[in-house]
């Protein structure tokens, strides 16, 4: 009776067009009233403890650093430097667009941001060399979901602050699997294109290719600061974020002075309303977080999914099928902030590695951003590419099919992820 309430009353919310934090907020009031906790003071001061959080403040400046990226120039000099790498062999836009991605990744965190930059800068090449453009389309928003996944993850930070779980672990855990969703999807890629007769952009000259080195090594510094000052234990991954920022401030004011004071204000203000929405999403979120443990929901869960405890795989592979479901019709944040109380208990009473099960979870909902019909990054790229919703799906099916390949071998194979973290990691 307790899960239907709290899942009905949600659901109910949600259905008559309620925007997602107020629909938690009321899911926790129909709850404390099924439990007799009702109380405004209680309510209040777990939304105010939910958004009071140090950790969470990695979120608002990841942000700010991918808006600063995208105005700033330096988004634009890493698609260059992907050109002039591999942007002359047979494909070779789709290489450059995969290529940029994950290196974005590496910088931004915000899969909305960089699959809105490369839509920008590369779907106009695709599309003028010859390329399908719904299946560019689709190329373009499979590869900007690789950035909830490659550190610095917004994504990590929430699950991490949610689920009670080393941020830092996540970050250097999710290197290996992002870049593996990368060879996934330009594997995709060659088997489509492969019959086409499209004419690839000239060979870049050696001297062309280390200009464009030269002109993007400024950019590709940071996520090589962010992944060494984190090994290294130089900083947290909130002061990471921060580094992240002002490094990204300077190079587009300083270095490549693409970006004027004029400018900042709207940066500040586009960043700033992002996170607002986030911070108030965590904050709501975290109402419902109490309440679940208060009415015991997790151990009505364990009680339920009982068949699978006894098989790790059996039980990820159920779970995973429920995030794919969930991911159908709720975005990445409301997702994790929903399911991660209620799944996190279930994971350990399982014997599950947390970090293990994290980088799985936050995977399967970066998916969740390009399968339809709410597809976040689907609409980004339709948006921007003035692309019809339907052709963006249409070309996106054989690429998001590819990377939930890959989320099932990872969930095969616990190894191809915690190998390298314990490497990583030290």
């Amino acid at each position: 009776m307790t899960v239907a309430i709290f899942l009905g009353s949600l659901l109910i919310a949600m259905a008559i067009g309620i925007p997602i934090a107020y629909s938690l907020l009321l899911s926790g009031i129909a709850l404390m009233w099924h439990l007799d906790l009702f109380d405004a003071q209680i309510l209040a001061q777990n939304v105010i403890n939910g958004a009071d959080s140090f950790p969470l403040l990695a979120v608002p400046f990841f942000m700010l650093a991918g808006e600063i990226m995208n105005v700033g120039g330096l988004s634009k000099r890493i698609v260059k430097l992907a050109l002039a790498v591999v942007g002359h062999v047979p494909g070779g836009l789709g290489y450059v667009a995969i290529m940029a991605a994950v290196i974005l990744a590496a910088v931004s965190g915000s899969a909305v941001a960089d699959a809105a930059a490369l839509a920008s800068l590369l779907l106009p090449m695709m599309v003028a060399a010859g390329h399908d453009k719904a299946r560019s389309a689709g190329l373009i928003a499979s590869a900007g979901i690789i950035a909830p996944v490659i550190p610095p993850s917004i994504g990590f930070v929430i699950f991490g602050v949610a689920a009670n779980v080393s941020i830092s672990k996540l970050f250097l855990a999710g290197i290996v699997p992002g870049v593996l969703l990368g060879i996934a999807l330009a594997i995709t890629w060659w088997w489509l294109v492969r019959s086409e007769k499209v004419a690839p952009p000239a060979r870049a000259s050696r001297a062309e290719v280390l200009k464009a080195l030269r002109e993007s090594v400024w950019a590709l510094g940071l996520p090589v600061i962010i992944l060494v000052g984190l090994r290294m234990g130089v900083f947290t991954p909130t002061e990471a974020a921060v580094v992240a920022a002002v490094y990204a401030l300077f190079v587009a004011m300083v270095v490549y002075r693409e970006l004027s004071f004029r400018q900042l204000a709207d940066i500040f203000q586009a960043a700033a309303r992002t996170s607002a929405v986030v911070m108030f999403l965590v904050a709501a979120a975290m109402v419902s977080a109490w309440l679940i443990t208060v009415a015991d929901l997790p151990s009505k869960i364990i009680g339920m999914l009982e068949p699978f405890m006894d098989n790790q795989t059996l039980l990820l592979i159920a779970i995973m099928l429920l995030v794919m479901i969930v991911g159908t019709a709720m975005d990445m944040t409301p997702t994790i902030l929903i399911l991660t109380p209620v799944l996190m208990p279930v994971v350990k009473a399982a014997g599950i590695d947390p970090v293990y099960f994290g980088v799985l979870f936050i995977i399967n909902n970066a998916i969740g951003l390009i399968t339809p019909p709410v597809g976040t990054v689907l609409n980004v790229v339709a948006g921007v590419g003035r692309i019809s919703m339907s052709d963006v799906t249409r070309g996106v099916m054989p690429f998001m099919l590819a990377q939930f390949v890959v989320m099932f071998l990872l969930v095969a194979f616990p190894s191809i992820v915690m190998v390298p973290l314990r490497w990583l990691g030290g």
